[in-house]
This record gives structure tokens, sequence and C-alpha cells, in this order.
């Protein structure tokens, strides 16, 4: 009979709905000092994760400031490392993780990341190796347009996330040869999760080529699949984030920098933060959305979809000058802890940008 009634009981805990994420609700104000910049340089981005050292570890997007906001990031970026004692830091710059490298000699032409490396989304995988996500181009070092147009996604691979980084000839994932396409033009922004059988999930950003427009047309994002962190990569069908409606025709770009991960606590799915760029999926023009899905190929937005909204709170009772971009989680035994971000780019008045982390508090045990 005990037997029986534990049967009963565990099918009976089987059938419960997954506990939704409510990413929102854990989200704390930042303490001021919790944040890493440099006057003399941009800093944005920003991928943290916890070494084996005890130590966390962040890589990050930086440029001169004298370089200019934008076009600098497209022309100056390179990726470095920066380490702390503390989830919210201070973080300490170490060294530049991937510089530019120019000419493959084997070629005689410039490395597809030959003079930039941006966005950088770093990942630990089963296989104890660390995975450094990442966008590169290559270019003369002042045409704006030429830089960003060559921008390709790829993979660096090292036993710590202090490195050193071994980079690869080609990278993962390149434009499709039909100007047609959606990603014709360039590919960037990536964003990978570990698949439940050791494959990755890599969404990218992309934009298409238009014909008398040098920058191309709209911005939309696509994943890939593969095997192995290194690939071969295969692009799936479809786009991701994208609307109901008019909406997805009407403006140039939805949603923007994702960070997504597999969540075994919450429905066996993954899930994404990205930046809701016209305010379509929470409301707040220019702040942080919760995404899932089952598959990591059709998305939505979650229940409970607003993160933070177009300013985050600081711990002194204020909000911030600008809005909250390139959004990136620190884990600590496989829990968000920290809600890592860029801010302040693109200001007039001569602001240097900088990441931020504003701590997550522990999850409500129902």
């Amino acid at each position: 009979m005990l037997r029986i009634f534990a049967a009963l009981l565990l099918a009976g805990f089987a059938s419960l709905p997954a506990a939704e994420l409510d990413l929102g609700a854990r989200v704390q104000p930042a303490p001021r000092d919790a944040r890493f910049s440099d006057p003399a340089w941009h800093i944005w981005c920003g991928a943290p994760i916890k070494g084996d050292d005890g130590k966390y570890h962040l890589l990050y997007s930086r440029w001169p400031v004298a370089a200019g906001f934008a076009p600098g990031w497209a022309l100056r970026s390179e990726i470095a490392y920066a380490v702390a004692d503390r989830p919210l830091g201070p973080y300490k710059f170490v060294n530049v993780a991937l510089p530019a490298r120019g000419v493959n000699p084997v070629t005689g032409k410039k490395f597809w990341d030959g003079d930039v490396t941006h966005n950088p989304n770093v990942l630990r995988h089963p296989n104890g190796k660390f995975y450094l996500f990442y966008m590169g181009n290559h270019g003369d070092g002042k045409d704006y347009p030429l830089h960003r147009n060559h921008q390709r996604v790829g993979v660096a691979v090292a036993d710590s996330p202090d490195g050193p980084w071994r980079r690869f000839d080609r990278p993962i994932v390149d434009v499709s040869a039909d100007p047609a396409a959606f990603d014709s033009l360039c590919v960037t922004n990536p964003a990978a999760a570990v698949r439940p059988d050791g494959g990755i999930l890599l969404i990218y950003k992309a934009v298409q080529i238009l014909a008398g427009k040098p920058m191309g047309g709209n911005v939309r994002y696509g994943a890939a699949l593969a095997t192995h962190p290194e690939g071969p990569y295969v692009k799936t069908p479809g786009r991701i984030f994208e609307a109901d409606g008019p909406a997805a025709q009407q403006h140039w770009m939805l949603a923007e920098d994702p960070f997504v991960w597999f969540d075994a606590a919450h429905g066996r799915r993954y899930y994404a933060v990205a930046r809701d760029v016209v305010g379509q999926f929470t409301g707040a023009k220019g702040g942080i959305a919760l995404f899932q899905s089952d598959d990591g190929l059709r998305w939505t937005a979650a229940p409970q979809p607003k993160v933070i909204a177009s300013r985050f709170p600081w711990a002194d009772g204020t909000l911030s000058a600008t809005q909250l971009e390139r959004p990136a989680l620190l884990f600590e035994g496989g829990v968000p802890i920290a809600l890592f971000g860029a801010a302040d780019g693109y200001r007039k008045d001569g602001g240097t940008s900088f990441n931020v982390h504003l701590p997550l508090k522990a999850e409500a045990t129902p």
C-alpha cells in the first residue's frame, strides 16, 4: 500500500506544471560601485563566468574613447579580460583576450577577424573547455560600412576563462549566398547555449542586402545548430524574436542583444533575455524582456516578460541615465545571481560607456 501511495504521490508531482521563471521579480538595484569602467576606454558588452579558481571572470568589448562610441565600436573594438574576487566586483583589467591579428600568413589576406573583435559570449561545455563566441571583422580602419558589413560570427576555445584563447581561420557562421536571405549582408551578436544533448544552440543577429542601401535592410535574428561547439553549424529555417501582425514589418528591429540558456529547473526549456527595442514585448521601450522556447527555435515572450524597464535602478534610489543593453547573466551553481549589462552608450554629452552588475535575489520557494 505504501508503495502504491508513493507512486501516486510521485505521479502527482510529475503532473504539476513547471515553475514559471519570473526574472524581473528577482532584479535588485545596482550598488553604485557595481560597475566596471575606464575613463580611457568605452566598455561595452560583458560576458561573466565563474571559474574553477573561485574567481569571477569577465570578457568584454572595449575601444578608445578618442575613437568615439560610434563608429568606434566597429573600427577599433577588442575583446579584453578582467577578473574579480566577488560577483559584483570590483573587476580589474588583466589583458586583451582577442587582439587584432592582421594578415593570415597562409593566404596573405587579413583574417576574417583581423582588425576587430566584439560581442563576447562565454560558456563552459560539459567537455570541460570554455568557449568564447564573438563577432569579428576587418577593414581599412576608416570605412564604417566596410567594417560593419564584414561582421561574422566565430568561436575561440580555452582551458580556463583567463585564456589563452585558440582562434580559428574561419568564422562558424557566415552570410548566406542568397541576397534575398535575411542574413545575406552581415551576421553578428552571437548568443550560445549548451543543449541537453551537449550540442550548441547559437542565436545570431543578421542584416539583409538591400539594393541602394550600403547598410542593408531590417535587423533580424536566426538560429544555427551544431553537435560540437567548434561546429560545423547548420542554419535553421525561420527567424527569432518576431512579432505577430504589422509590427513584424513596421520596425527595423524588434529585439536585440539576446543572452540564451537552457534551464532544467523551469520546464526544461530555453530562456533568453534581450533588449525590447520598441516595447513590443514588455511595453517598455528599450527595456529588457524575457523570452522562452521549448526547442530554442520557436520563441515567445515569457508569461512575466518584463525584466527591467527602460531605466535600471541604482541602490541610492535613482535611475540610470540610459537604458541597459547587451544583457548577460552570471550563474553560480546553475542559478543566475546577477544581471550584467552595458550602459551609457551613444550619449551626446561625452559620457563613457561602462558595464554594470545588478544583483538577483534568490528565487522564492513555493
